[in-house]
């Protein structure tokens, strides 16, 4: 989700960003959407009594029905290629749709199945791996960053606590004419960290740390370096042995390159060079890193949505300490009405978790705590619709049925200049 413009523009795009949170975008080429297919929905649960005493509508088949028009409405207008939806409750019912094509040259249909690049996700697995350090008493949340990583500008006043929360007042350098030319002339070509931070750190600070709100990656990429060097462990080999296995996310993974697992879905962008819209499938998500690289499915997601917003493993397992999951869900406004933003994850009206953005991907992974619900949108493009990106959509016209008092919705802001 995204806070300032995703795409500064300056007659043709200058910059390019990984997804991010409340961040209003600026429309892009259109392209023709293919015919809905849709995949068979699955109910694991019968229908609650309750009805909508947690604030949840039971699933019944008109629901249903009223989940498909929406879901394909919104694809239709926007014209996003393919789509899959979850939603799933203990008592009040569960769905499964996919909509649309996974590959448009081939005509492969989306399914459930699908591996799906989860971008800025990626920032709930990257600040677990912090708050578990801090469980260990390895770091502190308000430590420095210059006590773990050197030449960081106002490095001695930025608190880990304040780059988890984006509150540290650094660039973001996905915002840098330089880094969208560099990416975008060779999309297939490696990033490191301290390469991502350069583009970053040429930049002044923009306002002291804690002032205020801002959405940046420079931030994860920092949490990523002292995550490394405290463990003596890659990033994402960190993450695998302490999160992903831990979790049962098997289908999960921090991809080396551009690898992608099988089967997976095309992605289709208009952040590129020419601003046409291009396959962004194999492009190499390391530019991303510890924000935004991040592969999963439909399955790990759902089961990862409760388990980030818990702070606890499936089998019952603590992942975060109590008091450190307090912390971590303690989401200060932003300047969005009804969206906070705690430690890399945010609260809209009530639903807790991530979304992400990278070129020809997009996905939201959210949990409403009432009726212990969890929702997941998982879609093949990243091409906004009148100045919103179509995850939040999908969110906003999705949970108008199943939660209207709990709308998740961001409405688009002013670009940024």
């Amino acid at each position: 989700m995204r806070h300032s413009s995703r795409r500064l523009r300056r007659g043709a795009a200058t910059a390019i960003v990984v997804g991010t949170f409340l961040v209003p975008v600026v429309g892009g080429t259109a392209f023709a959407a293919p015919a809905s297919v849709p995949i068979a929905a699955t109910a694991t649960e019968p229908p609650s009594p309750s009805g909508t005493s947690n604030g949840f509508q039971n699933l019944t088949p008109a629901v249903r029905q009223q989940l498909d028009d929406a879901v394909q409405k919104i694809m239709h207008e926007a014209n996003v290629p393919g789509v899959t939806v979850g939603l799933w409750t203990p008592h009040q019912g569960s769905y499964v749709r996919s909509f649309g094509l996974a590959d448009k040259n081939s005509g492969q249909q989306m399914s459930p199945d699908l591996y799906m690049r989860m971008g800025s996700e990626t920032k709930t697995f990257t600040v677990t791996a912090l708050l578990q350090l801090v469980d260990q008493g390895e770091v502190g949340l308000d430590d420095t960053i210059d006590q773990y990583i050197g030449g960081v500008p106002n490095g001695d006043k930025i608190t880990l606590r304040e780059l988890a929360g984006m509150r540290s007042g650094l660039f973001n350098y996905s915002m840098d004419p330089d880094f969208f030319t560099a990416l975008t002339s060779n999309p297939r070509r490696p990033f490191t960290p301290q390469e991502l931070l350069g583009y970053s750190f040429k930049h002044p600070v923009l306002f002291p740390p804690g002032e205020k709100f801002y959405y940046c990656n420079t931030n994860l990429i920092l949490l990523g370096l002292v995550v490394e060097k405290i463990s003596g462990t890659p990033l994402g080999q960190y993450i695998q042995r302490n999160i992903l296995t831990p979790a049962g996310l098997n289908h999960t993974n921090f991809p080396v390159g551009a690898a992608f697992p099988s089967p997976h879905a095309q992605g289709y962008t208009d952040q590129t060079a020419s601003g046409n819209v291009e396959e962004s499938t194999n492009w190499d998500p390391s530019w991303a890193w510890a924000a935004g690289a991040m592969i999963s499915d439909l399955s790990d997601l759902r089961a990862w949505a409760r388990t980030v917003a818990t702070g606890v493993f499936p089998d019952g397992r603590t992942m975060i300490s109590p008091a450190t999951q307090k912390q971590r869900l303690t989401t200060p406004p932003t300047p969005i009405p009804g969206a906070g933003y705690g430690l890399g994850i945010f609260d809209v009206q009530g639903w807790v978790g991530h979304n992400g953005s990278l070129p020809g991907y997009e996905s939201l992974t959210v949990y409403f705590p009432p009726a212990h619900a969890t929702l997941v949108v998982l879609l093949n493009t990243d091409i906004n619709y009148k100045g919103s990106e179509p995850s939040t959509l999908f969110g906003d016209a999705i949970t108008k049925i199943v939660t209207p008092q709990h709308v998740f919705n961001l409405p688009a802001q002013p670009a940024a200049h």
